[in-house]
Order: C-alpha cells, then sequence, then structure tokens
C-alpha cells in the first residue's frame, strides 16, 4: 500500500526544494517529487513550488522514517523554517 505525504516549506525557494528531493530519494524505498506552485497571483516571495510528496513504497522501518525526518529536521534548521 502507498502512502503519499505532502511537505510544504512556505518560501522555499526552487533550488533548494530540488535539494531536498534529491536528499530524500537517496532514502530506500522512497518516491519524491515536487509539487507545481497552485497560486494564480503571482508573489515574488512565494516559491516556485508548492511543496513536495514522499510515498512510501513498502512499508517503511523506524530507522527509514526517523533518517527522512532527520534530512527535513536538517533543511529547518538550516534555512530557518
Amino acid at each position: 500500500m502507498e502512502t503519499k505525504e505532502k511537505i510544504e516549506f512556505v518560501g522555499l525557494p526552487l533550488a533548494v526544494y530540488r535539494e531536498i528531493a534529491a536528499h530524500l530519494r537517496q532514502v530506500e524505498g522512497l518516491e519524491v517529487g515536487l509539487i507545481p506552485q497552485s497560486s494564480q497571483q503571482f508573489d515574488y516571495h512565494q516559491s516556485q513550488i508548492e511543496g513536495l510528496w514522499i510515498s512510501w513504497i513498502s512499508n517503511p522501518t523506524s530507522a527509514v522514517r526517523q533518517r527522512v525526518q532527520q534530512i527535513l529536521a536538517y533543511y529547518q534548521n538550516r534555512y530557518g523554517i
């Protein structure tokens, strides 16, 4: 059973979203994709990306889930989000 989760970091630039996605793709059993911005109004301070989606291909172990949380925490701390 696949489970998709949405992850959003408000105001994060496209390049950083791509970096996070590349980092997460290294986790075994995880698929990652970018969600395009859905807002119709242009806002210079808004990212071109609305968020990321992650999908667990199989039932992840607690170690795998913990690794994903560590990666996300790293970017939250690094970019102050």
